[in-house]
């Protein structure tokens, strides 16, 4: 393989193109076995191994070429493509059912990904949703496509799309995905007779590289959904479910790229923004108050490999509102970063390891059976986002912050600043002073596929009390399937005693058949990390899980069983029992993408105060133990209407809860979607009946893959509150954009149409300059 890699890397990339190939042969795209040698020896475009691995050229363009998905180029007629894909699921290791044809070329400031994807079926394709960046966008027919620009086997970056020329990004850290990242490419598609093409072009200063490296990584997964199948360029375990792109150790050998020359690649981002706003229970009180200002972004990659970023007057109106959540539980639930200037570089600040669960695919949107407090990741989040910018549903000005990611070999550091304006409150205790966050974050790869990591951060307020959080991390992934991980961790603040410390260790076995996860946690009662967030504090956490998951050789129907149970135990520091919760579940993933469990949890909770479960429910305090049970039926993304639905009943502390929850998805039309959520939950109890209960939808309408008009509706009854969030998003150039956005707070305690307590108006337009 290292003469085969030599060779690829040194011969001209448009000679061992076409070699072999001529006149009309090559332009009616007479297909070239994998591996099949051209006049000098090497192989033309890609080889595969007998075990497996695959070694893939990228092409330099050097004629012309008009980027518009139709793959009608000559290039398409003389270079030969990609192929011979092999599935994950349902068959690992197996040849595609449906052919792939895929290419990748360059020129000096663009890589251009070409695929052709026959169809048996074209009329049974799921095409289903746009927007960008939807996470629906897997459950759709499509073609995704990663690649590792350091050739680490660890990192990378990734593209989506599908045949309505949806956009999906994301960022790939240690071999662990998300979707936080975003940038700026385009996307196209269309139909030929008997399947779509698709072309994506992605500029080179959008992702970062090794500056003169001419060997990436890359692999490509495609998706049959009518048919649920699977299918990679370089194949990966089942055991990874979704998440299978990003094993970046299992992907391809990309060669020939020939990355362009540094260059100034500055890129700043203006905006313009105006609003009206009325806020009826503010002291005093105001009404179409009119507004606006404007700020912006600086993002400077100072090499290809360290990027800069600069934000003044830091602005988040366009960011949708909350998701609503029921919680039923003593602590408080975690909320989604959803600003943008937070979310890139998300990853490279995260801290101490997430679960990686026992469910094959986990992590990844894969299925996960049971409720979301099954294994909870219950660790400190050291750098929680959120905290800067807001104080409760208060929105604090942020005056400016810098940001600074890059790499150097194997170390990776993230270092970032941030200061807010003060914020006054009626309520002195409430107020907020100008405060400055800082954040460093600093990584190291050991081996092939571990790291350790030190994070230090601090939280400065004018004239307040100023806290620091120090950790060191470390993860070992001594298999695919097997991985050690742990932290320690410690803070300090002014005034705060008792033990401030908080480690935990972990180990996860994910095999796709047999899956083990045990757990030890601990947080003392000092530990208060000011940029971080603690779902529960003081406690020691001693978990466990077992999974079993056959895949029945005899039952077409049935795809996979899974057996599952669980022990969950915490006590306070001192030893004395706090929570128990023991777990089974069983779980049935059908052929067609459906899923049903049905689960049985018995649980004890001590409660040291009195819990409140709604306005007019106080369970008082005393030690509970109840059993519950949970039936769940999840309905394939391929069908008109899907979702979620799941029915459970039980104890409930002294009391018995009746849940009814539904999370929807309906395709009105093409593209026009709804996704209700409906959660029912009644407390009966010896103080009678109590209700907590949900009612949202969200609605999108999506125009083209860069345009939407979407709405977010939610009712609670816990909190009597009716809120509307209109946006509408229009990307009218790579990075540009258009917001215009309606949004009001109703309060429904008095009778009648629910009572307007604040609204905005607001109008923000973006504009990306490129040097």
């Amino acid at each position: 393989m290292t003469a085969v890699v030599r060779a690829l890397v040194t011969a001209p990339a448009m000679a061992i193109a076409l070699a072999g190939l001529s006149g009309p042969a090559g332009a009616q795209g007479r297909e070239v076995r994998a591996g099949g040698p051209a006049a000098n020896g090497s192989p033309v475009a890609m080889e595969r191994s007998a075990a497996g691995k695959v070694t893939v050229r990228a092409v330099r363009l050097s004629g012309p070429f008009v980027f518009d998905g139709a793959l009608d180029d000559a290039i398409y007629h003389t270079v030969p493509p990609w192929t011979d894909f092999v599935q994950q699921e349902p068959a690992e290791g197996v040849p595609a059912t449906e052919k792939t044809e895929a290419w990748v070329f360059f020129d000096d400031e663009n890589i251009y990904v070409g695929a052709r994807l026959y169809e048996s079926r074209p009329d049974r394709r799921v095409t289903s949703d746009m927007r960008r960046d939807s996470f629906n966008m897997y459950f759709n027919d499509h073609l995704a496509v990663v690649f590792d620009t350091f050739n680490d086997r660890r990192n990378g970056y990734g593209f989506s799309t599908n045949r309505a020329g949806g956009m999906f990004d994301f960022f790939t850290t240690n071999e662990q995905p998300s979707s936080n990242w975003n940038g700026v490419w385009e996307a196209r598609a269309g139909d030929f007779d008997g399947g779509w093409t698709l072309e994506m072009r992605i500029p080179f200063r959008s992702i970062r590289f090794q500056a003169g490296g001419d060997t990436w990584g890359v692999n490509l997964r495609r998706m049959s959904r009518w048919k649920n199948e699977t299918s990679f360029l370089s194949g990966v375990p089942r055991s990874w479910g979704r998440r299978g792109l990003n094993k970046l150790s299992s992907e391809a050998t990309l060669v020939g790229v020939a990355t362009p020359k540094p260059s100034l690649n500055l890129d700043v981002k203006p905006y313009a923004l105006g609003s009206l706003l009325t806020d009826r229970v503010a002291t005093p009180s105001f009404a179409n108050r009119r507004g606006g200002h404007v700020g912006g972004d600086v993002k400077w990659g100072v090499t290809p490999t360290l990027v800069t970023d600069f934000s003044y007057n830091t602005d988040f109106a366009q960011v949708e509102d909350d998701d609503a959540q029921v919680n039923l539980t003593r602590f408080s639930l975690i909320v989604a970063e959803k600003r943008e200037f937070f979310l890139e570089g998300q990853d490279a600040f995260a801290f101490g390891g997430s679960n990686s669960g026992v469910f094959p695919g986990s992590g990844g949107g894969g299925f996960s059976p049971g409720s979301p407090n099954t294994g909870a990741d219950l660790s400190p989040v050291l750098f929680y986002s959120r905290r800067i910018g807001l104080s409760g549903s208060s929105v604090v000005p942020i005056v400016a912050g810098a940001r600074v990611l890059g790499r150097a070999a194997a170390w990776q550091i993230g270092a970032l600043n941030m200061r807010t304006e003060p914020l006054a409150a009626v309520d002195a205790a409430a107020a907020t002073p100008a405060t400055s966050f800082s954040v460093l974050r600093v990584n190291r790869d050991v081996g092939r596929r571990s790291r350790l990591g030190l994070i230090a951060t601090s939280r400065n307020p004018a004239g307040g009390t100023s806290g620091a959080t120090v950790g060191t991390d470390a993860q070992f992934n001594l298999r695919d399937d097997l991985a050690l991980g742990g932290y320690f961790a410690k803070t300090n603040k002014e005034g705060k005693a008792g033990d401030a410390s908080s480690y935990r260790a972990r180990l996860d076995w994910t095999n796709d058949r047999y899956g083990v996860s045990a757990e030890h946690l601990f947080v003392g009662d000092g530990f208060s990390p000011e940029v971080g967030f603690l779902r529960r504090s003081a406690f020691r956490r001693t978990f466990g899980l077992a999974r079993f998951s056959p895949r029945p050789a005899h039952m077409p129907g049935v795809r996979k069983f899974t057996y599952l149970a669980s022990a969950d135990y915490i006590t306070a520091p001192s030893g004395r029992l706090q929570s128990e919760e023991f777990r089974g579940t069983f779980a049935t993933e059908l052929s067609s993408g459906d899923f049903v469990t049905t689960e049985l949890t018995q649980q004890f909770e001590r409660l040291d105060a009195p819990f409140v479960v709604a306005r007019n429910d106080t369970v008082p305090t005393g030690a509970y133990r109840f059993t519950q049970a949970r039936a769940s039926y999840i309905f394939g993304t391929q069908r008109p209407v899907s979702g979620t639905l799941s029915v459970a009943r039980g104890g409930f502390y002294d009391g018995t809860l009746t849940e009814e929850t539904w999370r929807g998805r309906i395709e009105v039309a093409p593209r026009f979607v709804a996704e209700p959520t409906v959660s029912l939950n009644q407390v009966d109890g010896p103080r009678g009946h109590a209700n907590t209960n949900l009612v949202s939808t969200r609605v999108t309408y999506s125009v083209t893959p860069r345009m939407f008009v979407g709405g977010l509706l939610q009712y609670q009854s816990r909190t009597s509150s009716f809120s509307t969030n209109l946006r509408l998003r229009w990307e009218y150039k790579p990075g540009s954009e258009l917001f215009v956005v309606y949004s009001d707070g109703r309060s429904t305690t008095a009778p009648g149409y629910p009572e307007l307590e604040n609204r905005s108006v607001v109008v923000k337009v973006t504009r990306l300059f490129r040097w």
